[in-house]
Order: structure tokens, then C-alpha cells, then sequence
């Protein structure tokens, strides 16, 4: 198609990061990365489109080869472009990668806030220290820099200081994410005390937010309360699958096999569109017994439930049907 274009139209910057974008977006690498090289003049912004194409492809090692192919050249990079480089590096994640590129950013535009969320996004797995560095030396955070924190607090096991960050942040900007974000830190803490009294103020619950509190109760092997507050959401609103899974799994974590079952049946009849997503949660039953040694009553289920989905599979053999 680009064959055909006018010669006049090679030297149009917009049209070349378009045709870059498209064959990118389709998966086109080799004939992104073949275009690319007969471009005859290449700016911040081809090189912006390749390095963003590298990293939807999981090949963040490329885009950062780009990035050094910016460097030897003298193209500027601006703040998209560093984005996108750390974006590669949080894939990486690798600190002797990650800390001389951030050594880089020049500190005119290390104070954006697109930046430093993407920066404490990179730092959140394994060095939360660096995070809360980045995270402290932003003037006047908004709530995407302060979800972001809490987040990563929660996912290195610090619920406490997450509550705390939760609770200093100003009511006013929090929402639906930094709900979750924080309960999420409670419940892989154990702070279901604090969920509780997180979960209670919060004025606007939606399905999300009652499914992360249902998830939380489930891991704390509160089955009764987290059944009672899912009743309570149906009262008023449709059925909400991911509950179903979040009681399912923590029944299962459990050893619970009476709620096991209870729950996956109630599952099949609020649910019976969603096959796919029930045969999934249906290994629950199996494995859960074959774990305890109960081979027999594994097989039982697994005949039982494979008729009742509808699924005409030999024991054995995988479940997961692919479309």
C-alpha cells in the first residue's frame, strides 16, 4: 500500500509514524523494523513509535537498543520517550539496567508526573525504597502518583504503610482504583481490621470494590461475612462472577469442600453463559480433593461436573478449550 503513495509523501513525518504505527499495531514487527531503516531522516518520534511497538511485543531489550541508537546519534529524547524506555526496563527489571537510565532523565522533566508514576511503577517490585524516594519528592502528588504508591506498597507486603499513605491522601481525589489498590494491600497483609473500616467509609461501592472486600474476607477464611456481603450487593445489583471466584478460591485455600461445592454450584446457575470461565473454576473441585488424598471423590466430580458443563472430554486430558 505505501508503495503506492506519491514519492512526495516519503518526506511527511506524520504519514511515516502512521504507517510505523499501523504495521506495529498489527504485529508487523519485521516490516516496522525493515520501513524504519529506509526512512531517510528518523526523529524522536519514529524512534518513540519503535520503541513503543518493541515493548507491546515484549521485546523490551530492543527498544532499549533504539535507545541507544538515539543516544549515538544525538536525538533528543523527551518526556514520552523516556516513558516508554522505563516502561522496557520495568519489563527487564534488572537494577544495573534500570538505575543508569534513570540517571539520564534530564531534571527538567524528571518532575512530571507521568514520569515519576511510571518511575515508581518501575521501582515497585523489589525496591520500594526507590519508589518512596520518587514518590517523596513530588510537590503536589495527584491521585494517580498516590494510587501508584499504594500500590506499591501493597504488592511488597506493607500493608501498614499503605493504609497510612491511604489515610493522608486527601478524600476528595481518591477513586475506585485507590479503593482497591489499598484493600488489596490489607488483604495480602492480613489487615482485615483495617479493611473493614476502609471498606465501610468508602460511600460509592461498586462490583470491583465489594469483589477486592469479598477476596479479602475469603483469604481470611471469613466465608459467612464474605457470603452475607455478597448478598448484600445482589440485593440491589446483578450477580457478580468475580466474587463467586475470590469465595471460590478461598474455600479451596481452605479446604473447605462443603462451601467448594455450594459455591461452584450456585455459580453454574447464576452463571450458565460463562462456560468457559466455569470450567476453569470446576478444576477447583478435583484438585482440591486430590490434594488431600482423595483421589476417588476427585474422579467423581470430574466425570459429574464434565457432563454437567457439557464438556465431552476423557478424564485426564486438558479442560481448558481453546477458541
Amino acid at each position: 500500500m505505501f508503495d503506492e503513495m506519491p514519492k512526495t509523501f516519503y518526506r511527511k513525518s506524520a504519514l511515516l509514524n502512521s504507517y510505523l504505527h499501523m504495521l506495529i499495531t498489527f504485529g508487523e514487527i519485521s516490516n516496522a523494523e525493515k520501513f524504519f531503516t529506509q526512512i531517510e531522516i528518523n526523529d524522536s518520534i519514529n524512534y518513540r513509535v519503535m520503541m513503543n511497538g518493541y515493548n507491546m511485543n515484549n521485546r523490551p531489550e530492543q527498544c532499549l537498543n533504539f535507545f541507544r541508537q538515539m543516544q549515538q546519534k544525538n536525538i533528543v529524547a523527551d518526556e514520552l520517550t523516556f516513558t516508554i524506555i522505563l516502561s522496557a526496563c520495568s519489563q527487564i527489571g534488572l537494577l544495573s539496567i534500570c538505575e543508569p537510565i534513570v540517571d539520564k532523565i534530564p531534571s527538567n522533566i524528571l518532575n512530571h508526573h507521568r514520569l515519576q508514576i511510571t518511575l515508581i511503577d518501575m521501582w515497585m517490585l523489589g525496591y520500594v525504597d526507590k519508589a518512596l524516594k520518587i514518590f517523596e519528592h513530588v510537590q503536589k502528588p495527584n491521585v494517580m502518583i498516590y494510587t501508584a504508591m499504594i500500590n506499591a506498597f501493597g504488592l511488597n507486603g506493607m500493608g501498614y504503610e499503605a493504609v497510612d499513605l491511604y489515610r493522608r491522601m486527601p478524600i476528595v481525589i481518591q477513586n475506585e482504583v485507590t479503593h482497591i489498590c489499598v484493600l488489596n494491600a490489607c488483604s495480602h497483609s492480613g489487615l482485615i481490621d483495617e479493611a473493614h473500616s476502609i471498606f465501610n467509609n468508602i460511600k460509592v461501592k461498586t462490583e470491583r470494590i465489594t469483589t477486592t472486600m469479598v477476596d479479602c474476607m475469603s483469604r481470611m477464611f471469613m466465608f459467612d461475612e464474605a457470603q452475607k456481603l455478597i448478598d448484600n450487593f445482589e440485593s440491589c445489583h446483578p450477580p457478580g462472577f468475580a466474587m463467586y471466584r475470590a469465595l471460590l478460591s478461598g474455600a479451596r485455600n481452605h479446604q473447605n469442600f462443603i462451601l467448594l461445592e455450594k459455591v461452584f454450584n450456585r455459580m453454574k446457575n447464576l452463571f450458565p453463559e460463562k462456560k468457559q470461565g466455569l470450567t476453569a473454576d470446576f478444576i477447583f473441585l478435583p484438585n482440591s480433593y486430590s490434594s488431600v488424598g482423595e483421589d476417588e471423590q476427585a474422579k467423581e466430580v470430574q466425570l459429574k461436573r464434565l457432563h454437567q458443563i457439557g464438556k465431552n472430554k476423557i478424564v485426564g486430558i486438558t479442560w481448558t478449550e481453546g477458541n
